[in-house]
This record gives structure tokens, C-alpha cells and sequence, in this order.
């Protein structure tokens, strides 16, 4: 193959060759840019903001001036709890959850609203990375830290929901250079599904504080994220926006930016800036298999931060509608046996007990084509779609049922965010009947079409029973008893009854796979 040699230049000759340019320009001469007429600006031109104009748009000469802005604004959050067991390092094996093999007891639970492999970062240590010991015990005091950015004169704090976590008490820390100015802080309110608390600090005083960037940012974009990484305080570090609308990050709708500016331990809760010294995000989880900066992390976007805040600010808390379904994206085969033209909508797959959408008349495998005129577009655009409305709000749910398109009014409730309020929704949940001899409860909530193939849900597992002890647990699905098809508890409990060896053989699915398991019947009395 024919053409000109190779431009790799050896270091050595590099620096000769630099070392004849700069005495070339120290001699009058000009450099010019190949395929551009702009002549590279010269060093007593540069503003005080330190950024030069490209035919690409602004780069930074130095990031200085823009953190001598925004670095008195920036806050680190020191948190002190009487009631957190102490926390295991986070060198567990892959994928443990609490209560499995491989778990260590006494772990903090996941982040809500994150999924396995982001939880990863944060699971094993106090809120904010700072601190924790190994091992496990008695609930003592600890501490931990993170990151906050102060967004009002009057001392209104931005942060991550588990940076404050169940704290007894909350200090927020100005880093002055010779001291630490530090303030006692009250929580405001908090939202898990997006991972954002909202902090007021205990003073009269006026303090310096950043504005949310106006317009969104774009892939390539220049970012600065500055927080406490470790406790030390007051760390800039820099890097450009790698992309926008990554989803999956949370069990909720919301999409996240991902940067490559290094954030690790105790950057949870500080922002990320752009080149004006706007916050553009909230630095919130990193993907890592070693559990430190790999160039891979994630804020929440200012636009919804700034709704999150502006709710949190006025009432302490964020109000979502909740439509009570579990829904799945359709494919052409799937859009194709309703009749669809394409696969826009969302498929319901259940729908939740006792719910708005159950009272409202919403049925298993309706689709979900708009609400209030608004074309659904798939799940998230659906999940989105319902959580801007306020709870209480009737809105027209548009679906395809049996090849005919229906309008039902639905009263939205309001979605159980909180942990406990999950809890109380599924307590709520009469549906479940008790089979004693076999140590389970199943589900007797009637089960429609292609569901009611799929076997019975179990809705709780008695603690020390045969089963429990086997591997069944809540959210498994009974499909067969001695190879017979089940679609009811009654069905299980008719299966049971003609059991004559003491053993009943259950064909369990647990995350789409099927195991047989013998489970020994406990004799009545």
C-alpha cells in the first residue's frame, strides 16, 4: 500500500519541533490554522473568563475563573445518624441483594428507584460514601458525607435524597480556603423516585448560590463537577458531556446525563456545571465494577431538578398521579394481533388491586393509545405522561379492546413513592389466600386471558416453613402442582387436599425460569 509515511512523531523530536515553533512565533512569526483563517489568539487578549471563541463554539483556556464563581456556592454535607447499623465495604459479591447469599447482614437497602448494577456504588456504605467500617451490629452513631450546592441567597440546598438518609443530624460545609464555615441544616423534604432532597440551612445570613442553566445541554458540552469526593472538600474536576436521555439508571421514567468528569464517593449531591457556571445536573450514580471513577456517571437533569425543588420547596414533598398498571412495550407481532398500525402505546399486563385504574374499568391487555389527546408512545412516555398530572385528577385514557378503541375516564391516586407507602399499598391488598400445609399465601385475585395460563402468583412465604426454606419466595409464580396446570389458589388447594406421600411437587417460575421443587405438606392440626 502506497502514500505518504507515518505522522507519529517520537517525544523526543515532538519537543524539538516545539521547541523550533516557539522560537518561529518568539521571532514575529504567525501560526494560521489548517483549513481555518483564524490566527491563534494572542495571550494578552484572553478575557478574564478564560475562554476562547472556535469555529465549534467556546473552549475553555483555563477552568479557573468559572470555579472562583461557583465554588463558594458549593456545599459539603456532613450527616450524623443515631440509628444506622454500620455498614459492610462495598466488596461484596455481584449482585447480592439484602436477605440473599452473598449479602452481608446489616447492609443499607438499595437507593430507591435504582436498579442492581448502579446500587452498586452506594449500597455497602453510609449515605455519601464518607466513612463506615466493616462488619456488622448493634445500631450506633455514624457519620457520613457528600456533596450540595446552595441555590437561593437565603440558604435553600439541592442534594441527593441518600446522602441524607434517615439523618438525625445535617451540617453543610463552605470551604473558604483557611477555615470551614459550617451550618446546621433542616430537612425540607425529599423525593426518592429521582433521588433529590431539598435542605434549608439555620441562618439569617446571605449566601452566595448558582442558577439551573436555562436550556439543556448537548453531547460534547464542557462540564465541571465539583463536590467532596472521600471528605476532602472542595474538588473540581472536569470533563464534557458523554450523553443525554441514558434510561435505566432508575426503576422510574426519568432519563439522566452521563459525563466522564471523575466523580466518585461523596460527589453524590453535587452539580455538574457548564461553561457559564449554570448547574446543568446533580451528580447522583456512577457505573463501576471497582466502585471508583471509571468515566462513567450520571446527574439528573436541571429540568427536572428544578421541578422536583420547586414542589419540595412549596409543599415538602412530590405529588405524582398514579394509573395503578404494569405495562410492556409492544412489538409488530404483538401491535399486529390488536390491529395496531405500529407499535406506539403501552400494553397493560396487570392491573394492581384496588387501584385507579382497576375502579375505573381499565382491563388486562387493553392498550393504552393516549390520555387527554396525547399519543403514547411506549411505556416511559406513558409513565412520564401520568406523573405530571396531580393525584385526583381524572383524565381520558384512550384504549384498543377487542379491536375496538374506548375512551375511560380514570381518577388518578397518588404514587406510593415512599418505601412505606409501598408497603401500605401492598398491605392494602385483600387479595391473598393462606394455604397453612404448604406454608405459602397465594394470590386470589381472578386472573384473565393469557395471565391465568401462567400460573398463581405466591404473595407471602412463612418464615422456617419447607418452602421457604427450598427457595420459594414472594413474587414467584406456581404454575403447576404435580404436573397438573394451576390458574387459582383454589386450583393449589385442590391439588394439596389430594396429596397422599406427605410431599407436593410445585412447578415454580422465578425470573423466567421454571424449577420443580418437592415441598413436604404440614398434616392439619
Amino acid at each position: 500500500m502506497s502514500g505518504s509515511p507515518s505522522h507519529i512523531v517520537p517525544v523526543p523530536a515532538m519537543r524539538r519541533r516545539l521547541s523550533h515553533l516557539a522560537a518561529a512565533l518568539a521571532l514575529g512569526g504567525s501560526l494560521i490554522a489548517l483549513g481555518s483563517a483564524l490566527p491563534l489568539a494572542p495571550a494578552q487578549a484572553q478575557r478574564a473568563d478564560a475562554t476562547v471563541q472556535t469555529p465549534f463554539g467556546r473552549a475553555p483556556v483555563t477552568f479557573a475563573d468559572i470555579v472562583d464563581r461557583v465554588k463558594p456556592a458549593v456545599v459539603s454535607i456532613s450527616v450524623s445518624s443515631t440509628g444506622r447499623t454500620a455498614a459492610a465495604r462495598p466488596n461484596q459479591a455481584p449482585g447480592a441483594r439484602p436477605g440473599q447469599p452473598g449479602q452481608p447482614p446489616g447492609q443499607r437497602p438499595p437507593i430507591p428507584g435504582m436498579p442492581e448494577e448502579w446500587n452498586e456504588f452506594f449500597r455497602n456504605m453510609p449515605p455519601g460514601g464518607g466513612g463506615g467500617g466493616g462488619g456488622s451490629g448493634p445500631a450506633r452513631p455514624s457519620q457520613a458525607q457528600g456533596s450540595g450546592f446552595v441555590i437561593s441567597d437565603d440558604g435553600y440546598v439541592v442534594t441527593n435524597n441518600h446522602v441524607i438518609d434517615k439523618a438525625s443530624k445535617i451540617e453543610v460545609v463552605f470551604d473558604t480556603g483557611d477555615k470551614a464555615d459550617k451550618y446546621e441544616a433542616e430537612l425540607v423534604g425529599t423525593d426518592p423516585r429521582t433521588d433529590i432532597a431539598l435542605l434549608k440551612i439555620k441562618s439569617t445570613k446571605k449566601f452566595q448560590f448558582v442558577k439551573f442553566a436555562p436550556k439543556d445541554a448537548r453531547v460534547g458540552d464542557w462540564v465541571l463537577a465539583v463536590g467532596n469526593p472521600f471528605g476532602l472538600g472542595g474538588t473540581v474536576t472536569a470533563g464534557i458531556v458523554s450523553a443525554l436521555a441514558r434510561s435505566g439508571i432508575s426503576e422510574g421514567p426519568y432519563d439522566y446525563l452521563q459525563i466522564d468528569a471523575a466523580v466518585n464517593r461523596g460527589n453524590s449531591g453535587g452539580p455538574t456545571f457548564n461553561l457559564d457556571g449554570e448547574v446543568i445536573g446533580v451528580n447522583t450514580a456512577i457505573y463501576s465494577p471497582s466502585g471508583g471513577n471509571v468515566g462513567i456517571a450520571f446527574a439528573v437533569p436541571t429540568a427536572t431538578v428544578q421541578k422536583v425543588v420547586a414542589s419540595l420547596k412549596a409543599t415538602g414533598t412530590v405529588a405524582r398521579g398514579w394509573l395503578g398498571v404494569k405495562i410492556q412495550n409492544l412489538d409488530e407481532d404483538m401491535a399486529k394481533s390488536f390491529g395496531l398500525a405500529d407499535t406506539s402505546g403501552a400494553l397493560v399486563q396487570e392491573v394492581t388491586a384496588k387501584g385507579p385504574a382497576e375502579a375505573s374499568g381499565i382491563k388486562l391487555e387493553d392498550v393504552i393509545l393516549s390520555v387527554n389527546g396525547t399519543k403514547i408512545k411506549d411505556t416511559k412516555d406513558l409513565a412520564l405522561k401520568i406523573a405530571e398530572y396531580a393525584p385526583n385528577t381524572v383524565v381520558d385514557v384512550r384504549v384498543m379492546r377487542k379491536d375496538k378503541e374506548e375512551i375511560v375516564k380514570v381518577k388518578l391516586g397518588r404514587f406510593p413513592g415512599a418505601t412505606a407507602e409501598v408497603a401500605a399499598v401492598e398491605k392494602a391488598d385483600p387479595a391473598s389466600k393462606q394455604l397453612s400445609a404448604l406454608g405459602l399465601s397465594f394470590s386470589s385475585a381472578p386472573r384473565r386471558g393469557a395471565a391465568a395460563k401462567d400460573g398463581v402468583p405466591v404473595t407471602d412465604v412463612e418464615e422456617g416453613s419447607d418452602a421457604a426454606t427450598k427457595g420459594i419466595n414472594k413474587g414467584d409464580v406456581v404454575t403447576h402442582v404435580n404436573g397438573e396446570a394451576v390458574a387459582s389458589a383454589d386450583d393449589i388447594e385442590a391439588a394439596v387436599k389430594r396429596v397422599n406421600r406427605g410431599t407436593v411437587r410445585l412447578t415454580v417460575k422465578s425470573n423466567d425460569r421454571s424449577a420443580v421443587i418437592a415441598v413436604t405438606v404440614k398434616p392439619k392440626g
